[in-house]
């Protein structure tokens, strides 16, 4: 899906295409919702100072499952407009909801029961706006069926770590509060890894704020570049 530019002012339609991140898996390995922190339903966060902002609604409990891989391997989150629903003919998240794709991972003592406010977030994966083709991070997951691939930084220690993947939708984030953050949280165990120290984090909610220039911003005028809110991806050393 590609956007389309109209005067700044200019309402520009709007459908409800509400998503959620819901899969997982790495290589070949499909580990389906076993290891998701699965939120009730498909609506967005809106405000950055909610603790729902680290893994969604109720995603400060986790579930039994874990996903297991090593350092250096492939992973790859996946979302889809409606539970369980993986059909690459529906949009993984439609309606105009354009904006980038973060993912951020966590390291923390036990994967099933961190809750993921408390956790340092180091972000491994991004994709904000490509001006000349004039693609966004969501138009990438539609044309993936809703997957974002993106590797394990090989440096890291091994043990738990929480993967966080959000999509940001800014079809209405010219005033404040108007910006929709969809994510949820995967439990993940890294093996085989190397002795690197972990990157610097930051916590969240407190990355973000409502006016941050990649939050608070019409898309629908000519914005210019695109700020990709949060800190940067992690240095390439680490990989």
């Amino acid at each position: 899906m590609k956007s389309v530019f109209v005067a700044a002012g200019v309402l520009a339609p709007l459908a409800a295409a509400h998503s959620i991140f819901q899969q997982a898996g790495s290589g070949s390995i499909d580990f389906g919702t076993s290891c998701t922190r699965m939120p009730p339903n498909n609506s967005p966060v809106t405000s950055v100072g909610s603790s729902d902002l680290a893994c969604n609604v109720g995603g400060s409990r986790g579930v039994a499952g874990l996903c297991e891989v090593s350092a250096g391997d492939s992973f790859f989150v996946e979302m889809h407009a409606q539970p369980n629903d993986r059909s690459c003919a529906n949009e993984a998240i439609g309606g105009n909801h354009f904006g980038p794709v973060i993912v951020y991972m966590a390291k923390v003592n036990d994967a099933k029961t961190a809750d993921g406010a408390s956790a340092s977030w180091f972000k491994v994966d991004e994709f904000g706006y490509d001006a000349g083709s004039k693609t966004w991070g969501t138009d990438t997951l539609n044309k993936n069926c809703g997957k974002r691939t993106f590797k394990i930084p090989s440096k890291i220690p091994a043990g738990d770590y929480l993967v966080r993947a959000e999509a940001i939708a800014l079809h209405t984030a010219g005033s404040s509060g108007g910006a929709q953050f969809y994510m949820s949280c995967y439990q993940v165990r890294v093996a085989n890894s190397g002795s690197g120290q972990l990157p610097a984090g930051v916590r969240l909610p407190g990355a973000y704020s409502a006016s941050d220039p990649g939050i608070l911003i019409n898309i629908w005028g000519d914005f210019g570049t695109y700020k990709i809110p949060g800190p940067a991806v992690i240095d390439q050393s680490y990989f």
